[in-house]
């Protein structure tokens, strides 16, 4: 072969090699995007099941007894102002105090339970897109070619966030039927 043809070789595998990093970095800029979007999601979903944990500690004490109503709105309270480290013990808190509630809480109006039942569901598919964000931005970051390229090297790996959000009792109504079942 002549120095003509390598070189003619050399700048197809320059062009492929630039084709594919500017594909990749188009995708790690995606896999950012898809990112902030899920950790908003989260963060709202997790901010309103706060509220709303709140809201039925504070209105319906008599329900809840004096002492769930004030473990639950310390776990509430601890949810809403956790450090970023802290936040998933802090949540983890707040999801256990929820889940212990007895099924049957009479005085508490429907729409609220429902609206707490929705929001904890809410919970758990936005920490799964969450996490199925950060598994592929990982995932893509952990190859051998970007690693080797440095591709997106200045922004921190992102972290799974990681708490239990099982839907515990209340998700029952008050006479006691589970909603999942239906």
């Amino acid at each position: 072969m002549t120095s003509e043809v390598w070189l003619l070789l050399a700048a197809g595998v320059l062009l492929v090699l630039l084709a594919w990093t500017g594909w990749t970095l188009t995708r790690l800029r995606r896999l950012t995007v898809r990112l902030d979007r899920a950790w908003r999601a989260l963060d709202a979903q997790l901010r309103r099941r706060v509220g709303l944990a709140e809201e039925l500690a504070r209105n319906h004490p008599a329900a809840l007894g004096p002492d769930v109503a004030a473990r639950l709105a310390a776990a509430a309270a601890g949810a809403r102002v956790s450090a970023a480290g802290d936040r998933e013990l802090a949540e983890n808190a707040l999801g256990r105090e929820l889940r212990e509630l007895p099924a049957d809480l009479p005085g508490v109006p429907k729409p609220l339970r429902t609206d707490l039942d929705g929001t904890m569901t809410r919970v758990a598919l936005a920490r799964r897109f969450y996490n199925d964000a950060v598994r592929d931005t990982r995932e893509l970051r952990g190859r051998r070619f970007p690693r080797w390229l440095r591709l997106h090297h200045a922004r921190t790996l992102p972290r799974y966030f990681d708490i239990d959000d099982r839907v515990g009792n209340v998700t029952k109504d008050a006479d006691g039927a589970d909603r999942a079942a239906r």
